[in-house]
């Protein structure tokens, strides 16, 4: 079902969509801004892993003429989705778990390609943080050719956490870094593991790294840096992929 990206306006509405658990993109919050209901959107909005923008009110004025009382929500076009509920859900059904992370990635549209490639390789679920990663708008959507809307989006308030979480239900992470000894096609993709993606700039963050089962690399040839982040998802998803229809043709 295709969703529209509309603008909750005033507190008492942003925080009644919060208390029914509305799906937010985000929250853009006055800067300094105090008084009835502020803390308790603060408090729900943490607590549903919806990111806050504290920003001055010329911000909010440049997204509607009305009485904004310095507060304005997004709505989500993505549905999102608990973690270990999505988790369980997808272990009943017998498949092997094949999930995708993105730390730090700051654009839509890479966003969005490594979404419609997901979709392509069998991943079943996408794990963004809350905070730290582009917005999953109309311009990710449509990047994405609407795969954001049909892969299971988990959105968690930490992606250390979420490795956590991922190491209790035997999930093993890999994560892609440039100096790695194993190349990216040494690794087994055909048993449950999530693969975590990080900015072209930063990579993956330390914390992030330490936690990870496995480090590998993309092998290159010339003297450029790096590959664009997009691109890098789309040779390891495709390892995987092979990998897990090679058995499945083995086997049968």
């Amino acid at each position: 079902m295709h969703k529209t990206s509309v603008n909750i306006i005033g507190r008492q509405p942003v925080l009644e969509a919060l208390r029914d658990g509305k799906q937010l993109e985000r929250i853009f919050l006055q800067k300094n801004i105090g008084g009835e209901g502020i803390d308790e959107i603060k408090m729900l909005a943490q607590k549903l892993a919806v990111p806050i923008n504290t920003v001055p009110i010329d911000k909010l004025h440049s997204l509607t003429r009305s009485n904004h009382q310095g507060v304005i929500a997004i709505n989500s076009m993505v549905e999102y989705h608990d973690l270990q509920e999505s988790i369980d859900i997808l272990l009943q059904t017998g498949v092997v778990p094949l999930f995708v992370m993105l730390d730090g990635i700051t654009d839509v549209r890479n966003i969005g390609a490594i979404a419609r490639t997901a979709m392509c390789c069998g991943v079943q679920i996408m794990i963004i943080p809350d905070k730290g990663i582009a917005a999953l708008n109309e311009e990710a959507v449509k990047t994405s050719a609407g795969a954001l809307q049909k892969i299971i989006v988990c959105r968690v308030n930490s992606l250390l956490k979420a490795v956590d979480t991922l190491h209790l239900n035997d999930i093993s992470v890999f994560t892609a870094e440039m100096k790695a000894e194993k190349k990216v096609y040494e690794l087994d993709y055909t048993t449950p593991c999530c693969i975590i993606m990080g900015s072209e700039d930063k990579g993956i963050q330390p914390y992030l790294s330490k936690a990870a089962d496995v480090h590998f690399t993309i092998p290159m040839q010339g003297k450029f840096d790096s590959f664009n982040v997009g691109i890098a998802a789309g040779i390891t998803l495709f390892e995987a992929c092979k990998q897990r229809m090679t058995l499945s043709a083995e086997a049968n």
